[in-house]
């Protein structure tokens, strides 16, 4: 397969660099830790949708669409850069919000309305429910609401793209895909080998996308996938489904089952979006030990995910262990600050 001969827009700065957290690893007497810099990516401050978009725009254009939705959380990322990419392509970016609209816009979704995005807010409080069922329920009433103006603007004569929350499509899909080569590429030029890559997961795109590459490319990697909303039961049925649809679309002669995925969920905490303790101190030891900044919805967790496998000895003290930064940091100023103080 020649994955060159896909369409793509590019808006990637690419390849992002790898980069050895030397302090950090001395920090947690071990293994040596690794960081891919996809907070990098460039467009609206970076993070790892932009590698989805690449493709996944590419396919609108195709399809001639005038209007590109999507939905998601008030401080989504997947948000965020949907809106940009499709203002760059010359596209009318419309996203749809779960949650109450708050007072004041701040984060990312302060950046969406500077965007130009068109939003829309669609909530409906329940106090019987749990966070993970009011989060489920939220979700749907996202696609719906998605389903209602894609109505509308067809109505109006318009063409109609409908971006998966989280970028979960065989587009989106080839985004990691193509980054499990990159990342190969670089460790042969270095001379170097990944034992273990890490990621945040959320949406299980990105980790798909992973799998999936590891598994093509056959780069001798365990893929380890760190949850921060669903449970790693869900994580894999939909790793599976996304998987199966990749296959069977590019007929590619692989086969991806459970064994292949690796997924931890013991650090979500209350639900998806709420501040972990662990996850606000990997925030801080990134922050204060390396110069780098997490968020508190997927990164910091991740981190939080990676340090207590590392203190809990899953990882061989020589091991090489890289983490995904996947992006997310506008979502830092909406957290209260004497969260971090």
């Amino acid at each position: 397969m020649n994955w060159n001969e896909i369409p793509r827009y590019r808006f990637a700065n690419l390849p992002t660099k790898i980069e050895y957290l030397a302090r950090l690893t001395k920090y947690l007497n071990g293994p040596n830790i690794y960081l891919k810099r996809d907070d990098e990516t460039g467009l609206a401050f970076g993070g790892n949708k932009v590698r989805k978009l690449e493709f996944i725009i590419a396919d609108a254009l195709q399809k001639k669409a005038d209007i590109v939705i999507t939905s998601g959380g008030v401080q989504t990322n997947h948000g965020r850069l949907t809106a940009a990419a499709a203002v760059k392509a010359g596209l009318k970016p419309v996203l749809v919000i779960t949650n109450n609209e708050p007072e004041e816009y701040e984060g990312n979704l302060l950046l969406d309305k500077l965007l130009g995005a068109d939003i829309h807010f669609v909530y409906q409080e329940d106090e019987n429910l749990t966070h993970g069922e009011a989060h489920e329920k939220a979700r749907i009433l996202g696609e719906e609401k998605v389903k209602e103006l894609k109505e509308q603007y067809e109505e109006e004569g318009k063409i109609v793209y409908v971006v998966p929350r989280g970028g979960r499509s065989i587009p989106g899909t080839l985004g990691y895909l193509l980054a499990t080569l990159e990342i190969y590429k670089q460790l042969v030029e270095s001379k170097n080998h990944m034992d273990y890559i890490v990621t945040p997961v959320g949406s299980s795109s990105t980790l798909g996308g992973l799998i999936i590459g590891n598994k093509l490319f056959n780069t001798n990697t365990k893929i380890v996938g760190i949850s921060v909303s669903r449970d790693a039961e869900g994580i894999k049925k939909l790793i599976l489904n996304q998987a199966e649809s990749f296959i069977k679309h590019f007929n590619l002669d692989i086969n991806v089952t459970e064994e292949d995925i690796t997924v931890f969920d013991s650090y979500i905490g209350d639900g998806y979006s709420i501040p972990t303790e662990k996850g606000i101190k990997a925030i801080k030891t990134l922050s204060s030990k390396e110069s780098v900044f997490l968020d508190h919805i997927y990164t910091g967790k991740g981190m939080s995910g990676l340090i207590d496998l590392i203190e809990n000895d899953y990882f061989y003290k020589d091991d090489n262990v890289m983490f995904i930064h996947t992006g997310g940091n506008p979502a830092l100023f909406d957290l209260d600050s004497d969260k971090l103080v």
